[in-house]
């Protein structure tokens, strides 16, 4: 790949002239009366006119995106080649892209989710007509962008932007090992080639780190932290119904539009329909969403379409909406860090912005969950490290049967293991490399550690006494941290913190009423030596229904309380099944009679409850089902192929007892949903109607990533 070889400016008119030319530019983006915000000019100067290599950190809003917007036209114009920046969240980009287009920055991207334009991003490479190539650092990885993709940069890359750096170190809040590749990239750049990392969430430990791994000559550039336009206040409202009811009650009186935090996906679908059923427009926003609608949310809160997005941590670094009225977080987030950047999307160009933070019963067990799952453990990295060696090139899924590990974990540690050089990958399967691994168990319990610590602070950040504000600067080690005047502790409560009892009802009803829909497998899980087929549709379950989240404010308590307190699911679960059945559900056809999945623990428990439920709503029940075998509990299986393996072959029909009509089966908890599907396929050959599955409470989802 050729180098562009820079000319420094030579005397200082030259440098004024090339802050006129970003003047102009700045105008063409923002309007004639936009001016440089300090520390903005002095990023560009260092990088265009000086090729210096400079770490930004900046309060959110404060406009990092122009920096390396204008900087390219600059070095473009200068005759450099294009801009390669790497962002964790492309999707996220768009109106910063739009912006760039206004000074005639051309802005392309190669992810996942546009397949088809690669080659069309190429082409554009090769005729020079791309001037920043934005890329996930995922893609650093891809074996076809090594070859083929980045040859095509003929004049070589021009300037190099990492944005939110702070994902570079192990102390970040969102560190993301991928970003390992980025930092092998920088080191094989030449000093010609100017460097930008841009975050707004680095303390001085993750200062110290990033410089340690961009190298000394790093410049770094820090600012103020503190946003005087946010006035924030926490809310110690412990149940998601008093949460619930607040919401219904304040947020169609907070000004503009704004963001909903929630820390699970479960959480952000259920907080969008209770609110969205009380006439509140507050649609539900996540990573789980296709790449379309996602984008279509976007523009209705940019348009104001919306008075809010419920939205999981998937809507945070990269969204850009100046006028956002307020942010809530509907949990805790788990630092202090982590909360920053979140709320960082309100106020940009307001006076003032509503934040508000509910703390509740489950946030430390959230929190806690995250902790544990950010390692993989040195035992699955070895036995995935020691499986590919043995049966590789092996694919993610086709792991699953051989490891009881969950396929996110597997990823991770082959994630890991690649960056490590232990392991290679072509496409999606991996095999092992000639390079020994060595563990970091002393940096995982380093890490691990620091994120406990992270938990205690933001523990003390909803009880302490003192300016919110500043509590949250010092955190970042901002050297500037002082009372901001107008907080909740410093100018006394901004929204009432009480709930109206009536409204509170309203929402332990909603969530008694909120069941979760039961989508059947369609597909057999590919064993060791065998691919994934097809179910025949007539032997599929019907789509079934869960009563509840496991150990939510509606029914959840109640369930785990009849599990493993009572030893028998109450009168009032009944009832709730049965309103369900015959109110809400309306199954097509509807079922003719009852049975239960058994159980050898408590063979009673399950079959008992759906005697009670048959004989309300007026059906036969028959004991169709026995459990053959012990089984371990499918809350131990780790991934789908070790579920399906657990149960496979330990249920078997009664032929006596199955009934030729459509049948309610019920079990207490679902979370793969295997258990069903396997013994529906058992009732079904053995002469049963269609299968409607109904379980008590549903375990999946409630702990799912953005």
């Amino acid at each position: 790949m050729l180098l562009y070889s820079p000319r420094l400016p030579s005397t200082l008119s030259e440098t004024v002239a090339t802050r006129r030319q970003a003047e102009t530019l700045l105008a063409r983006m923002l309007g004639p009366e936009a001016g440089f915000r300090e520390g903005q000019w002095e990023a560009i100067d260092a990088l265009a006119n000086w090729r210096a290599r400079v770490l930004v950190v900046q309060k959110t809003g404060w406009g990092k995106s122009l920096v390396y917007f204008i900087a390219t036209r600059l070095l473009r114009d200068a005759g450099a080649g294009p801009t390669l920046l790497i962002s964790p969240l492309l999707s996220l980009m768009r109106n910063q892209i739009e912006m760039a287009e206004r000074i005639g920055v051309r802005a392309l991207t190669i992810n996942s989710a546009n397949k088809d334009e690669w080659r069309r991003v190429e082409q554009a490479l090769t005729a020079d007509a791309c001037d920043v190539l934005l890329i996930s650092p995922e893609r650093l990885a891809n074996t076809e962008f090594q070859e083929s993709t980045l040859p095509a940069i003929q004049r070589g890359i021009g300037l190099f932007v990492v944005d939110e750096a702070h994902c570079i170190s192990d102390w970040g809040h969102d560190f993301r090992p991928d970003y390992r590749r980025v930092v092998r990239i920088v080191r094989s750049l030449p000093p010609t080639v100017p460097i930008l990392a841009t975050t707004a969430t680095a303390n001085d430990r993750v200062v110290a780190d990033i410089t340690e791994q961009l190298g000394e000559a790093l410049q770094v550039q820090r600012g103020s932290l503190a946003r005087p336009s946010l006035r924030l206040q926490v809310l110690a409202l412990p149940d998601q119904a008093s949460r619930l009811a607040w919401l219904l009650a304040n947020v169609h009186h907070l000004p503009g539009s704004g963001i909903i935090y929630c820390l699970t996906v479960a959480d952000c679908e259920r907080v969008a329909d209770f609110l969205q059923t009380n006439g509140i427009s507050a649609p539900a926003y996540h990573g789980q969403l296709e790449n379309d609608p996602r984008a279509d949310l976007e523009q209705q809160l940019l348009r104001n379409e919306v008075k809010a997005l419920v939205a999981t941590v998937a809507l945070g670094m990269g969204f850009d909406k100046p006028d956002l009225g307020f942010v809530i977080h509907y949990q805790r987030p788990g630092s202090v860090v982590a909360y920053y950047q979140q709320i960082g999307r309100a106020g940009r160009a307001l006076d003032d912005a509503l934040v508000i933070l509910m703390t509740g019963q489950e946030d430390d067990e959230i929190s806690e969950y995250f902790i544990r799952s950010a390692f993989p453990g040195v035992d699955a990295m070895l036995t995935v490290l020691d499986l590919v060696e043995a049966h590789g090139p092996l694919s993610v899924r086709a792991i699953q049967p051989y490891l009881n590990l969950a396929q996110g974990r597997i990823a991770q540690c082959l994630t890991l293991l690649e960056i490590d050089g232990a392991v290679a990958r072509d496409g999606g399967r991996y095999w092992r490399t000639p390079n020994a691994w060595a563990s970091d168990v002393a940096r995982w319990q380093r890490v691990t550690d620091l994120r406990r610590h992270e938990l205690a602070r933001m523990q003390a950040f909803t009880q302490t006494d003192s300016c919110l504000m500043e509590f949250v600067a010092r955190e970042l080690d901002d050297p500037t941290a002082a009372p901001c005047g107008h907080c909740a502790i410093c100018a006394g409560l901004l929204l009432d913190d009480g709930v109206e009892p009536a409204l509170v009802q309203r929402a332990i009803a909603f969530l008694r009423r909120d069941a979760r829909p039961l989508e059947p497998r369609k597909q057999w899980p590919a064993g060791p030596d065998t691919p994934a087929k097809r179910i025949a549709p007539v032997l599929q379950n019907t789509e079934g229904r869960a009563l509840c989240l496991y150990g939510d404010a509606g029914w959840g308590q109640v369930v785990a309380q009849g599990k493993y307190q009572d030893r028998r699911f109450s009168d009032a679960l009944v009832q709730a099944a049965a309103e369900l059945v015959r109110e809400r559900w309306r199954t097509e056809p509807p079922p003719a009679w009852v049975t239960a999945v058994p159980s050898l623990r408590h063979p009673e428990l399950v079959p008992a409850f759906a005697r009670r439920l048959a004989a309300t709503l007026g059906l036969p029940f028959h004991p169709a089902l026995v459990k053959v075998r012990e089984t371990a509990e499918q809350k131990e299986m780790a991934n789908s192929a070790q579920q399906y393996a657990n149960i496979l072959g330990a249920f078997q029909a009664v032929a006596v007892q199955v009934q030729p009509g459509p049948v309610l089966l019920v079990d207490d908890m679902v979370d793969s949903g295997w258990t069903l599907t396997l013994c529906g396929v058992s009732l079904r050959e053995a002469g049963c109607g269609i299968v409607h599955p109904l379980a008590l409470a549903s375990t999946a989802g409630t702990r799912k990533t953005p």
